[in-house]
C-alpha cells in the first residue's frame, strides 16, 4: 500500500455487523454429529477481532465469477479446499452481503446460517481434525462497496466500464466467502466471465482466455499462497501487455500489465516498461522474486483513491502511478505479500520495509543517501503520533508512523549492524518467512540473531517509544 498519509488516512475499523440472523436449511441435511465443536467465529485480531475464522485452514480457493457491468451483479461459485484443525461440527466463513443460494461440504448439502458478515455452515457429518474437505458456495447479487469512516472505499468498486476489487484490510469478503484474516493464506484459481470486448485481470499467471456467445472467460492461477486481502479483480477496457523478467530466478517470469486507455500516456507506458528492471534491482537487494508472475494494473484516477500491493499485480490510480509508488508496491511483493503480517498489528513490517525500499532507490538512483531520507522523516512530526508497532486503533494502522517511523527503525538497525549485515538481514528475513506469516516479535528476534547482539535500545526508542527522541542520533 502506498503511504496513506500522502493521499488519505487509512484504515478504519470494520463496521458493526447487523444483528438479524436468517436461518436457511438446505434440503437433505441430516443431524450434526456430536463429537465435533463449532469453529470460532473470529480470530481475535487486535484490531478486527471478528475477522477470520477458527477450526480450519484453507489451502485453495477456486473462484468463478460472471459479472454484468449493466446490472453490477455477480453470479458466482466459490469452492474452498481446507483442512480441519479441530474436530468440527460447524465452521464460519466471512461474507458481506450477497445471497447464498446453495452450499455443500464434500458434495453433501450443508445447513447455512447468516448473521451479519458471518456465514455458518453445518455439514451433514462432523469433520475430523486433520481431515481435508471441500466446501462449495453458490452465491449472487450486487457486491458491496465498503466505505470507511474517512471516506475511502474498498471491496467491490463499480467503474464506468467494469469493476475493481481491492480488499485491504477487510474488503475481500464483499465478493467472495472465505477465511479473511491474513494469517490464513491459500493458493487461488480465479475464473472471470465478462461481456466480450472487456478484459478481466486478476492475480498470478494467465491460464486461458476464450470468447463465445458474446462473453469472454479468463482464467488466472496463483500457485503461491496469498492472503485474501491481496486478491484483486479488474474488469474494463484495459490495454494489456505481457513481457518477462528474471528477477533472481532461473527462468523468465511473465510480467502482465493492464492500463485503462484513458490513463495511458508516454510517462505511464515508460514506467510500466521499467517493471522488469525494478524487479531485478529489488531481487539484488531482497533476494529472488517470490512469485511466478508479476505486473501492474493502472486504472483511471476516479476509480480508486490509492495504490495497493495486490499480489503479483499491484493496483494504481493514474494519479498515484509514479516511480516512488511503483518501487514501494513492488517491494511489498517480498514484504507484505510473501512475508505477510501475523496480525494487523504487524502492519509496519509491510509499510516500513516498502518505505525503506523507496529510500534505497533514492540512494542508488537519485544520489540521495538513505541517511538524508531518514533525517527528513525524523523532522516530519506526523511520524511521531504513535509507535509504529502499536497503532492506537484500526483506524490508524496505515497512518504516517507505520510508514515513516517504520522505515526509521530499519535505518537505525542498518546503522547499528553495518551494511553487510543489514542487507543480509533484508534477504534473510524474506527467505526465512517466504510465503508465510511473521510478527514483530519474530522480526526483532531475527534481527538480533543477525546482529549477534541485543538491539533493545532501538526497539525501546524507535519501535515502541512514545515520544520523539531528542535527535536522530539517539
Amino acid at each position: 500500500m502506498e503511504p496513506r498519509h500522502v493521499l488519505r488516512p487509512r484504515r478504519p475499523a470494520a463496521r458493526a455487523a447487523p444483528v438479524v440472523a436468517v436461518l436457511l436449511l438446505l434440503s437433505g441435511c441430516g443431524d450434526a454429529g456430536v463429537d465435533g465443536t463449532p469453529g470460532a467465529a473470529g480470530l481475535r485480531d487486535p484490531y478486527f477481532p471478528k475477522l477470520g475464522n477458527g477450526g480450519y485452514d484453507v489451502t485453495h480457493y477456486d473462484l468463478a465469477l460472471a459479472y454484468d457491468p449493466k446490472t453490477r451483479r455477480i453470479d458466482a461459485t466459490a469452492e474452498l479446499t481446507a483442512t480441519a484443525t479441530q474436530d468440527l461440527s460447524a465452521f464460519n466463513l466471512d461474507l458481506a452481503g450477497l445471497t447464498v443460494r446453495a452450499a455443500t461440504v464434500d458434495g453433501a448439502p450443508a445447513a447455512v446460517r447468516r448473521a451479519g458478515k458471518e456465514l455458518t455452515l453445518r455439514p451433514r457429518a462432523d469433520l475430523d481434525k486433520g481431515e481435508v474437505f471441500r466446501t462449495r458456495i453458490v452465491y449472487s447479487g450486487v457486491p458491496e462497496t465498503v466505505t470507511d469512516p474517512d471516506g475511502s472505499e474498498e471491496g467491490w468498486l463499480p467503474t464506468a466500464d467494469g469493476a475493481l476489487a481491492v480488499g485491504e484490510p477487510t474488503g475481500s469478503m464483499a465478493w467472495f466467502p472465505g477465511n479473511h484474516h491474513p494469517s490464513d493464506k491459500a493458493t487461488y484459481t480465479v475464473t472471470l466471465t465478462v461481456p466480450a470486448g472487456l478484459k478481466a485481470v486478476s492475480n498470478g499467471r494467465p491460464v486461458s482466455e476464450r470468447t463465445a456467445d458474446g462473453r469472454t472467460t479468463t482464467v488466472w492461477n496463483s500457485p503461491e499462497p496469498m492472503a485474501s486481502y491481496l486478491a484483486t479483480v479488474a474488469i474494463g477496457t484495459f490495454r494489456t501487455h505481457t513481457g518477462s523478467v528474471r528477477a533472481g530466478t532461473s527462468a523468465g517470469l511473465p510480467v502482465v500489465t493492464a492500463i485503462d486507455p484513458s490513463a495511458a500516456d508516454a510517462e505511464a507506458d515508460a514506467l510500466l516498461a521499467r517493471i522488469p528492471e525494478l524487479l531485478d534491482w529489488q531481487a539484488e537487494n531482497f533476494g529472488p522474486y517470490p512469485f511466478s508472475a508479476a505486473g501492474a494494473i493502472v486504472d483511471r484516477p476516479g476509480d480508486l483513491g490509492y495504490a495497493l500491493e495486490t499480489q503479483t499485480r499491484p493496483v494504481f490510480p493514474r494519479t498515484a502511478f509514479d516511480t516512488a509508488t511503483l518501487v514501494h508496491e513492488l517491494a511489498h511483493q517480498w514484504y507484505g505479500d510473501s512475508v505477510t503480517p501475523e496480525s494487523w498489528r504487524d502492519m509496519w513490517l509491510n509499510e516500513g520495509f516498502a518505505t525503506y525500499a523507496e529510500w534505497l532507490y533514492a540512494e542508488d538512483f537519485e544520489d540521495t543517501p538513505a541517511q538524508d531520507s531518514f533525517e527528513d522523516a525524523f523532522a516530519d512530526e506526523a511520524n511521531w503520533a504513535f509507535p509504529p508497532a502499536e497503532p492506537p486503533s484500526a483506524e490508524n494502522i496505515s497512518d504516517a508512523p507505520v510508514y515513516g517511523r517504520g522505515a526509521m527503525v530499519l535505518h537505525k538497525v542498518r546503522r547499528a549492524v553495518g551494511d553487510d549485515a543489514f542487507f543480509a538481514l533484508l534477504r534473510g528475513w524474506a527467505a526465512k518467512h517466504r510465503h508465510a506469516n511473521a510478527s514483530t516479535a519474530d522480526f526483532t528476534a531475527y534481527a538480533e540473531t543477525v546482529a549477534g547482539e541485543s538491539l533493545d535500545e532501538i526497539w525501546d526508542v524507535w519501535l515502541y517509544g512514545d515520544g520523539k527522541p531528542r535527535s536522530p542520533e539517539d
